[in-house]
């Protein structure tokens, strides 16, 4: 196919041997499948701010580091040099991002470079050796809901422990791989100790989550493991590993989380009355 304008200063360079194909074109960015050597990766291409429809980034983007303190004073102003602060911070923020979370362990696509905007990375694949599909294009039996939610919280927990909350966690961000679920889709990613809304995230990203392998396993929509993992964080009881139970304890301190307690029981209704609606329609009783 040819290559598209952001592209072919990495084929210049060497980078790029072939563009494959488009992959997806989203909110924040358009991916294509670019052959580098024998191997075959993902270019990320991120699209201009004025582009963008991510809504709400300077919420996201609390608490991010910048590179010293005239950025940080620039960005608080809103000066010109200030906004190319800020599109700095947040076209870096994915790539930083995956490669602490590469070290830690965490299932994300390894990074492979990044030149003027185009992050180049591993292309997650299947058993077949083809794109690896989004979990919410694909049917789980329910052991693989519950191995798979498993090794979701176990990410999420390693993640934390690190310090950063994906912030937009759902099954249209995670893929299926031919070994397990990969974790993508990071440019939000969330700075944990210096966002004040850090913990409604969490709890949201791991009740997306939940919700969804529950409609495979109905026993994960009687779970908590949201407020369980940021209590733990807080406490400074976080750790890889950590055996978790779904359960948590409310106490005096816990107010806040109460809270988001209530929200995710109103959220859970909801989404039981859409099911029921949807499965009503489907069966012709509307």
């Amino acid at each position: 196919m040819k290559t598209p304008a952001r592209l072919q200063p990495l084929m210049d360079d060497g980078l790029i041997d072939e563009v494959v194909s488009q992959l997806m074109s989203g909110k924040e960015a358009q991916v294509y499948v670019v052959r580098c050597g024998t191997k075959l990766r993902c270019a990320k291409i991120y699209k201009e701010a004025s582009n963008r429809s991510f809504k709400q980034a300077a919420t996201y983007q609390e608490g991010r580091k910048v590179r010293n303190s005239r950025d940080a004073r620039a960005m608080g102003r809103r000066s010109k040099y200030g906004q190319r602060g800020h599109e700095e911070a947040w076209l870096n923020a994915e790539v930083d991002a995956l490669r602490r979370l590469h070290l830690a362990d965490v299932r994300v696509p390894k990074t492979h470079g990044f030149v003027d905007g185009v992050l180049l990375m591993d292309m997650i694949v299947d058993g077949a050796g083809d794109v690896a599909p989004r979990l919410n294009d694909v049917e789980l039996t329910h052991e693989e809901a519950l191995l798979y939610h498993a090794r979701i919280m176990d990410d999420v927990v390693k993640m934390l422990s690190v310090g950063l909350i994906h912030g937009d966690l759902s099954e249209f961000n995670v893929l299926l791989a031919d070994d397990g679920p990969v974790i993508i889709d990071l440019p939000q990613a969330v700075n944990a100790s210096g966002n004040n809304n850090a913990a409604s995230m969490l709890i949201r990203d791991v009740e997306n989550m939940t919700r969804y392998f529950g409609r495979f396993a109905p026993e994960l929509l009687n779970t908590y493991y949201g407020p369980e993992i940021w209590d733990l964080y807080e406490r400074g009881r976080l750790r890889p590993g950590v055996a978790l139970t779904g359960q948590f304890e409310r106490r005096a301190e816990n107010a806040n989380i109460d809270e988001i307690l209530l929200v995710i029981e109103h959220a859970r209704a909801e989404a039981q009355e859409a099911e029921e609606r949807r499965l009503a329609a489907d069966s012709g009783d509307e």
